[in-house]
């Protein structure tokens, strides 16, 4: 059974705010201008907001705001341009970024719905700003702890050696089952940086080559994935996806360990649905379930049918807690 979205709909507001340091974050609202506020944060770092996930939402009953993330989608400058200063980029700019378009578009409280990496960033938000926050919907649950980020991108390995072997010899590193990923991750984020612009595309379709052997399970299996998301970016999107996900990632996104799973008792307030796919390769269900237990005010659903990039029955439950929130 294909799950049932809600019609495509249109902007009927955008703009670009400038949150400082140069850097102007294009966002855009549909839907219901008098309905609930939900804000919609994108996956990556350093993808882009879509028009496919607008339809996960009710435009009758909700205010659906997006944005794109410092330097990606629309956002200005773009981090694909070498010359686009990065030190400026980090996950506490991001939350106060939100923070700045809430106020901007006068928004009292709002509805956070997060996937995947938009899942780290809306409990980041979240643990800042409790009170701006009415309830929270996660979808492939990351917090970006330094074992997620280890198994993503060495520990899975285990499961694709000779594509582990491949990805660390995109980066000048021999291959290595220490489960480690410190030191591919900071190769990366060099090369990215490289003066020549050939290094720079051959890092990135390195990179992406890595992402797609992890998914690859699932991209042979599913026909039909989540609207939102896009497994072929072009050229200048794929070089600044990969230029910002190395960029957070070698840094542990800017986070102490376990950050997010201890703040939990900061979310206490806010309820909150987890839907998490018991076959996620790259993201271990284990992830969820510890924040569930740490997070009083939430529940978790996992869906036994699908992965990372998701399956028609966890787009049901999507749907089923975004409808909830519109009737509280």
């Amino acid at each position: 059974m294909v799950a049932r979205l809600y019609p495509p709909t249109q902007p009927y507001e955008q703009g670009m705010l400038a949150v400082g340091d140069g850097n102007h974050v294009y966002w855009a609202a549909s839907g219901n201008p008098h309905g609930v506020p939900a804000l919609l944060i994108h996956g990556g770092p350093g993808n882009s907001s879509s028009a496919g996930a607008r339809r996960y939402f009710d435009p009758d009953r909700y205010r659906i705001i997006q944005f794109d993330q410092r330097g990606c989608g629309r956002s200005t400058p773009h981090a694909s341009d070498p010359t686009t200063d990065l030190r400026h980029n980090t996950t506490h700019h991001l939350v106060a970024d939100m923070e700045m378009l809430r106020r901007h578009l006068r928004v009292d409280r709002w509805l956070l719905y997060g996937l995947s990496w938009g899942s780290t960033l809306a409990l980041a938000y979240a643990q800042r700003h409790p009170d701006r926050v009415r309830g929270i919907v996660l979808q492939a649950v990351t917090t970006c702890s330094r074992r997620e980020i280890d198994w993503l991108y060495a520990g899975v390995g285990r499961y694709l050696p000779d594509q582990r072997a491949r990805f660390r010899a995109g980066a000048g590193l021999p291959d290595s089952d220490t489960g480690d990923a410190s030191d591919v991750l900071t190769a990366y984020a060099r090369l990215m940086e490289h003066p020549d612009a050939a290094v720079r595309a051959r890092t990135a379709n390195h990179w992406w080559d890595w992402e797609l052997a992890v998914l690859s399970v699932e991209l042979r299996s599913s026909p039909d994935p989540d609207p939102g998301a896009s497994t072929d970016p072009p050229p200048p999107d794929r070089l600044a996806l990969v230029r910002i996900c190395a960029h957070y990632l070698s840094h542990h996104a800017w986070l102490t360990d376990d950050e997010v799973l201890r703040g939990a008792d900061q979310l206490a307030s806010i309820p909150g649905v987890l839907v998490h796919g018991r076959l996620d390769l790259g993201g271990p269900v284990e992830t969820a379930w510890r924040l569930a237990r740490a997070w009083p005010g939430s529940r978790l659903i996992v869906v036994d049918d699908a992965g990372h990039l998701g399956s028609d029955t966890m787009l049901e439950h999507v749907l089923h807690a975004v409808d909830g929130f519109a009737r509280r």
